[in-house]
Order: C-alpha cells, then structure tokens, then sequence
C-alpha cells in the first residue's frame, strides 16, 4: 500500500513539473493543473483578493516570462561563439523573479520559505509586483501593456523610461496585452 502512495506522489509531482500543455487556453491550464496537491485557479484567484491584480494578468505574467516552465531561466551567452557561458541575469522560476527582487520581496512581506519554482508563491510574487507597480508608476492593474513594460524594465528602468526604443520590451508588452485578453475572455467561459 505504501509503494502504491508513493508512486502516486511521484507521478503527481512530475506532473507538475512539465508546463501545461495548452498555455494559450486557461481554462485548459486550471483543468490540468487543479488538483489534489497543487490548484493553481485557487493561487491565481488568492494573489488577486491580496492584491488586486487580475487573474488573467497574472497568468499572462507566468506565460511570457516562463512560458510556465517552473526551472526557466535565461539562455547562456556564448564564449567564441560556441562554449556555454554566464547567464545574461539571475531571472528564475515561473515569474523570472531576479535575486535581487525576490530576496527583498521575501524581507518586505516576510514570505522566507517561497520558491520560484512554486506556482503558487511565483502568483504572490507577480501579485506584489504589479502592485508595487502601481503605487510607485501610477499604472492602473488592469492596463497590461504598461504593467508589462515595468515588470520586464523594473520599476526604476521604466521610470527612466529605458523601454522605449528597446524591441524586446514592447514586443514582449504587445504579446502579453493579447494574451492577457485571450485569457479574461476564456475565463469568462471557464467551468467552475
């Protein structure tokens, strides 16, 4: 009997380690992702009651920056254009949280055992960010193109406006306004 639990453990943990397999469909993400061990409508739906942020801002949040692989990170440079070198930041995990900015959200709301890797504390994560976002750029939390260009510029980065002629930053904020409004219409539609 014991063998028969922990092989079912197992199988549900590396479930969960492989990304949703419809990222571009919500409704699809919750279905295979509510669970017994992890439910990620009820994170999603948590971090917005904590901190306002819509549910389908945060998802677009975890689908651009990590296409919700839990272990992401950023390619390696190349050395000689062939050997694996440094990473170009320290951006890991389901938000692309960097060091930094996780190791002081975890000091500002006293979270010290959330992970990266954790879905439920990368929402915490986004939730607080946007939030910050908001009381410091006066971005409203229902306006995905500039929430987006804070979060991947940083706040200091986007008050310096350093998003402006940089096509990474205003494709990626282009990507992540459609797909936040895909996701709110399916949520619409979304079973309970």
């Amino acid at each position: 009997m014991r063998g028969v639990i922990v092989v079912g453990l197992l199988l549900a943990l590396t479930a969960c380690a492989k990304p949703p397999s419809q990222t571009k469909n919500a409704c699809a993400i919750f279905e295979q992702r509510d669970g017994l061990f992890n439910n990620w409508r009820r994170a999603a739906e948590k971090t917005e009651r904590e901190y306002g942020v819509p549910v389908p801002i945060l998802m677009a949040t975890i689908y651009t920056e990590s296409g919700f692989r839990h272990n992401a990170k950023p390619p390696r440079k190349k050395l000689l254009g062939f050997i694996p070198w440094k990473r170009k930041s320290s951006a890991y995990g389901y938000s692309q949280a960097l060091d930094g900015t996780w190791d002081r959200y975890q000091r500002e709301t006293g979270r010290w055992s959330a992970r990266r890797t954790d879905f439920s504390d990368a929402m915490q994560f986004i939730g607080w960010y946007h939030r910050q976002t908001a009381e410091k750029s006066g971005i409203p939390l229902n306006d995905p193109y500039k929430l987006y260009l804070a979060y991947h510029s940083g706040h200091a980065g986007y008050a310096r406006g350093s998003w402006r002629n940089n096509s990474e930053a205003l494709n990626g904020a282009k990507r992540f306004t459609d797909i936040t409004y895909t996701y709110a219409r399916q949520l619409k539609t979304c079973p309970n």
